[in-house]
């Protein structure tokens, strides 16, 4: 039985770039543990949620393991709570991804696929600027990384968003001390750094 007693727990469920974002929360002198025991989720003081592939595995995945309720259950707990990428995603209600498929309902909105748009590559691969919701954007924001063929539709809580082919999409969304990115902190190295410090110090 793992300690219930981590202060920052990253959810492994079979659908996360693990190693990284334990690496990234490392750079910034602080331990976290990686944990499939919904105790320990339930327990900690924080709680990370990545995710890398598929909306309906992933859901599969949390269920297999008895982890929906304890995600859900962290997500809406007022708890400092960080999605990445598909942990993003799957906090909301609805994927397009895999033919539909009905994910956590944390908060409200869908996901859906970019557009076939010609000379655009889908996945989005690599670096991409982001802005302030409801401000003109401008080549003063930061970059981050990013890796998604699927994005979240805007919001009320979108807090920033990017744009490709041809849609703007929640890159960020901020819920009180939920918040859930699009992008890969712990892939864009002293931006990505940053956000990491800014949501250790909420």
């Amino acid at each position: 039985m793992e300690s219930q007693e981590a202060s920052i727990a990253i959810v492994d469920y079979g659908a996360g770039n693990l190693t990284s974002v334990k690496n990234a929360f490392a750079a910034l002198g602080v331990e976290t543990v990686v944990t499939r025991d919904p105790a320990v989720v339930a327990a900690a003081a924080r709680v990370v949620f990545p995710g890398v592939g598929a909306a309906l595995s992933a859901m599969e995945s949390l269920r297999s393991l008895g982890l929906e309720s304890a995600v859900k259950d962290a997500a809406a707990s007022g708890r400092p709570f960080l999605g990445i990428c598909l942990g993003m995603q799957i906090l909301f209600e609805h994927s397009e991804e895999d033919g539909g498929v009905a994910t956590l309902g944390v908060l409200p909105g869908r996901v859906r696929r970019f557009p076939k748009v010609p000379g655009v590559k889908v996945p989005q691969i690599g670096w991409n600027s982001v802005a302030l919701n409801h401000e003109p954007r401008t080549t003063n924001h930061d970059f981050y990384y990013f890796v998604h063929s699927y994005y979240v539709e805007k919001t009320a809580d979108t807090a920033l968003v990017a744009e490709y082919a041809g849609v703007e999409f929640s890159a960020m969304v901020r819920r009180s001390r939920l918040w859930a990115c699009q992008f890969h902190p712990e892939k864009s190295g002293r931006a990505g750094l940053r956000l990491l410090s800014d949501w250790l110090s909420i």
